[in-house]
């Protein structure tokens, strides 16, 4: 779960960073990891469709990503080439355990931030209530205000 949500924010809108923005900085974020990096603009691609299927509509984009099923006696396991094909794998396996719906991202046009969402109905809006939940509750009473 923290590698999907750790590469979704890779990307930070408050900040104006990415550390996509060239080939070093994703280097560095896989090798952090333990993982090789392989090509960025593939991560790029994974990146944007990964926050597209979150319900990021900033960046909606379709793809296709190899990741091999490897049969061990201990039972199957999703196996990566690079970091790209690890995330994917992360996020394959959040699928199948059910808790998907669970990653989000901020609705805040200034935020954008990927989370996991802990609480126990799955409610969650905000990535935090104390920032951006707090800073939409006040613009909704200004408005209602005035």
């Amino acid at each position: 779960m923290s590698l999907v949500v750790d590469f979704l924010n890779t990307l930070d809108v408050e900040d104006d960073t990415d550390v996509l923005t060239n080939a070093a900085g994703w280097r560095g974020w896989s090798h952090e990891r333990g993982l090789e990096a392989g090509p960025v603009s593939a991560a790029r691609s994974a990146r944007a469709a990964l926050r597209a299927a979150v319900g990021d509509p900033l960046r909606p984009s379709p793809l296709t990503v190899p990741v091999t099923v490897q049969l061990a006696p201990d039972g199957p396991a999703l196996v990566a080439r690079d970091a790209v094909g690890a995330v994917m794998a992360a996020a394959a396996r959040l699928a199948v355990l059910g808790q998907w719906s669970r990653v989000k991202i901020c609705p805040a046009d200034d935020c954008r931030w990927a989370f996991y969402d802990e609480s126990r109905n799955r409610s969650r809006t905000w990535c935090s209530m104390r920032v951006c939940g707090n800073r939409e509750k006040a613009r909704s009473w200004r408005q209602r205000q005035a």
